[in-house]
């Protein structure tokens, strides 16, 4: 992990973090005291998992999680993504067992954890740690993880979530202890190791040096948001729009703002798509299932008739939308910026106010948190049959 450092924007990349996200990993052991287990008493994860994707600005978090291989074979795959199916509608990523939990941490902004191995490797990297739970139990009394448990911020499962992430962020300090007792030679593992093993088996060192395979760069595996998305939105200047959405929320948001419902043409429900304002979906130009965007956001239009903007995200950056008085627009902006279904639900906020499309020749301004984005707006048109 230490090797792999310097290619940390890459493995946020693979996970579909965007420009101004935080990444908020979800980590536990296999303990029955863990995060995924009862907590010790007090069942965390079913109050948590919510808050994830309800109180986390949809377009200012990535959220994924990385559970000890242990519960995967316990309980099984199919179980485990039946227990946080409505987490990964919200926009949750399960994280390979084996294969991806190093490189999620160290793409990592925050860490939800517990008392295991990998919250204890978060924090030796420096990475803030939150405990959802903290059960010493199992634990020697002087051993450094034991230290590490009671000296970590805890998280509070009954109070707000997003306040307790910015307190951790703002506040954080990295603690010695873990990095300190994680190795005292950082770098030198692999060739201290094998001298070990080559002197237990007594023979003699092969004359090449000891190297261990770098971290595989990871699948790209951006967040595929199918729960109902909340959207707030307010039109701050001549062709500026604010947007925060949420996922799936509890309870009506409540910042500031126009309110509107964006929607994933395959959301769970099919009934979300009679309410929704904007419906949206990702995918190829070239589809030949779907047909071409501009046929596809009209027979949207046509199958739902509630509905005001239909948008098909044909790239990371792209999109093509269609009002409902049959203006065909394609919005772009740079890869690595939000999500282009914020830029539908921004146009959607705009044109709600009555304006002309055309008064965006120059752009629109989309803000999602504290970041801006600068997005294109030109006329399409469709192409022959």
């Amino acid at each position: 992990m230490l090797a792999a450092r310097p290619y940390r924007e890459r493995f946020r990349r693979a996970l579909g973090v965007r420009r101004g996200q935080r990444l908020v990993v979800l980590n536990s052991t296999w303990n029955p005291e863990s995060l995924f287990g009862d907590g010790g008493g007090e069942d965390v994860l079913p109050l948590l998992l919510p808050k994830l994707t309800a109180e986390l600005a949809a377009d200012e978090h990535r959220t994924a999680a990385v559970l000890h291989p242990n519960i995967w074979h316990g309980h099984g795959p199919g179980q485990i993504r039946s227990w946080l199916d409505r987490a990964q509608r919200g926009g949750l990523t399960l994280v390979d067992p084996l294969e991806g939990w190093q490189q999620a941490l160290l793409a990592a902004d925050a860490v939800l954890g517990d008392f295991g191995s990998v919250s204890y490797y978060a924090a030796a990297l420096g990475i803030p740690v939150l405990l959802g739970t903290a059960a010493l139990t199992g634990l020697a009394a002087d051993s450094p993880v034991a230290d590490f448990v009671r000296k970590a911020p805890r998280l509070d499962p009954h109070a707000p979530l997003r306040p307790q992430l910015d307190t951790l962020l703002a506040a954080h300090q990295p603690m010695r202890g873990p990095a300190e007792f994680t190795t005292s030679a950082p770098g030198e593992a692999a060739a201290r190791l094998r001298r070990v093993f080559y002197d237990v088996m007594g023979m003699p060192e092969p004359p090449a040096p000891a190297l261990l395979d770098p971290l595989p760069l990871p699948s790209y595996d951006p967040p595929v948001r199918t729960a109902p998305l909340r959207v707030l939105t307010s039109v701050v200047g001549a062709t500026e729009v604010s947007v925060t959405r949420y996922a799936d929320p509890r309870h009506e948001p409540q910042d500031p703002g126009e309110a509107h419902t964006a929607v994933h043409e395959d959301t769970l429900d099919p009934g979300h798509l009679a309410t929704a304002d904007v419906i949206f979906r990702h995918g190829s130009p070239d589809d030949p299932r779907l047909g071409p965007p501009e046929y596809w956001t009209a027979e949207v239009l046509e199958r739902h008739p509630g509905c005001a903007l239909a948008a098909y995200v044909t790239t990371a950056g792209r999109c093509v939308v269609r009002t409902r008085d049959g203006a065909l627009l394609h919005l772009d902006a740079e890869a690595q910026g939000a999500d282009p279904a914020v830029y539908a639900s921004a146009l959607h906020a705009w044109l709600a106010l009555g304006k002309d499309p055309a008064d965006l020749a120059g752009g629109l301004t989309v803000r999602t948190g504290r970041t801006a984005h600068r997005v294109s707006v030109t006329r399409g048109r469709a192409p022959a049959r």
